[in-house]
C-alpha cells in the first residue's frame, strides 16, 4: 500500500458514522472496518507482523506528516521544501493568513477537524492544518561562511528537545544546527510542531562524524566550545571569539569523551541555585545567549 492510498483509507473510514446504537446496523459496519483492514494491510501483517509500525518507518524515510499553524505558515514560505498536499478545515486555512500565491503547486483539500485527528492523532494540536511534505534536502558546512554562532548537538535523540533547541537557535540567529546521522531524529510531525517553524528558518545539517566535523569547522574559523556541568571553567569567563560552534551532549551521559578532547574549550553553565544542571533544551537557549554576548 503506498502511502497517499493509507491516507485516502485513513480520510474515507472518518466519513462514515457509527449508528450511536447496538444494532445490526453498527454489527455491519464495524464487520466493514475490519474487512477493509484485512484486505488492504494483510500483506504487510505478513511480513512485519506490525503494519503499523511498517508504515510509519516507511512514512519517516521519504515524506511525513506536518502539522500546526506556526509550523506549515513557515514551510509554504519556504521555497526549498517540496509540499504535496495541504489538509485545512476552512478556519484553519483562513487562520494561516497566507496569500493565495503562497497555496500554488499543491492540492488543497478542505475537511473536518475530526478527518485531521484521524490523520495525525487526536493528542496532536494541528491547529485544523495538516501538510502532507517531503524533508527537506540537507544543507552543508560549506553553507556556513556567513553565520558566526552555530550548535553541534553530540547523540541527543528526543524529537522534542531538538525541535525546542532549533527554535532557541532561530531566536538567537545562529546561522546552522549540526547533528549525527545516527542516534539523532529524522525529520518529522513531532520534531516539526516542536520547533514551531523554526525548522524551515535554519540550516540543518547532518554530518557521520561529529570530531571530524569539528575539525573542519576549526580550519573554518570557529572557536568549538563544548557544554560541560563538571569543567572548572564557567562560560562567563571564556574570552571573546570571532565565531563560536556550541558543542551540546546528551543528557545523563552528555558529551563523549572524543567529541569534547576535540573542543578547543570546555566550560559549564554557572548555576548559582541549589540544581546545577538543566534541561538540554533550556541549556541550550542559554549558552547560545551567552555566546551572542562573546562574538566580535
Amino acid at each position: 500500500m503506498t502511502y497517499a492510498t493509507w491516507l485516502d483509507y485513513l480520510l474515507d473510514m472518518s466519513d462514515k458514522q457509527t449508528p450511536k446504537t447496538m444494532s445490526d446496523a453498527h454489527n455491519s459496519f464495524h464487520a466493514e472496518k475490519r474487512r477493509a483492514r484485512r484486505d488492504k494491510f494483510k500483506p504487510a501483517e505478513q511480513k512485519s507482523g506490525n503494519w503499523k509500525r511498517k508504515f510509519v518507518e516507511r512514512d519517516n524515510a521519504d515524506r511525513y506528516l506536518m502539522y500546526g499553524l506556526h509550523t506549515i505558515r513557515q514551510a509554504l514560505c519556504n521555497p526549498q521544501r517540496e509540499c504535496i498536499k495541504l489538509y485545512a478545515t476552512k478556519n484553519g486555512l483562513s487562520r494561516l493568513e497566507l496569500p493565495d500565491e503562497a497555496l500554488q503547486g499543491f492540492t488543497v483539500e478542505e475537511k473536518l477537524p475530526r478527518d485531521l485527528d484521524k490523520l495525525v492523532g487526536s493528542d496532536a494540536v494541528h491547529q485544523g492544518v495538516v501538510l502532507d511534505t517531503k524533508p527537506l534536502k540537507a544543507s552543508s558546512l560549506q553553507d556556513l561562511s556567513q553565520s558566526k554562532l552555530i550548535l553541534l548537538l553530540d547523540q541527543i535523540t528526543d524529537p522534542h528537545n531538538v525541535g525546542a533547541i532549533m527554535r532557541s537557535a532561530v531566536a538567537m540567529d545562529a546561522g546552522a544546527l549540526i547533528t549525527t546521522s545516527r542516534f539523532s531524529p529524522i525529520e518529522s510531525g513531532v520534531l516539526a510542531k516542536s520547533a514551531s517553524g523554526a525548522l524551515d528558518l535554519i540550516a540543518h545539517i547532518e554530518v557521520r562524524n561529529l570530531s571530524e566535523t569539528l575539525e573542519s569547522l576549526h580550519d573554518l574559523g570557529y572557536t568549538t566550545i563544548a557544554l560541560d556541568s563538571e569543567e572548572a571553567i564557567a562560560f562567563e569567563a571564556v574570552p571573546d571569539q570571532g565565531k563560536i560552534a556550541l558543542v551540546l551532549g546528551a543528557e545523563g551521559k552528555g558529551l563523549r569523551q572524543k567529541v569534547r578532547n576535540t573542543c578547543k574549550i570546555r566550560a559549564r553553565l554557572d548555576m548559582p541555585g541549589e540544581i546545577k544542571s538543566l534541561n538540554v533544551s533550556n541549556a541550550a537557549v542559554l549558552a547560545l545567549y551567552l555566546s551572542r554576548q562573546k562574538l566580535t
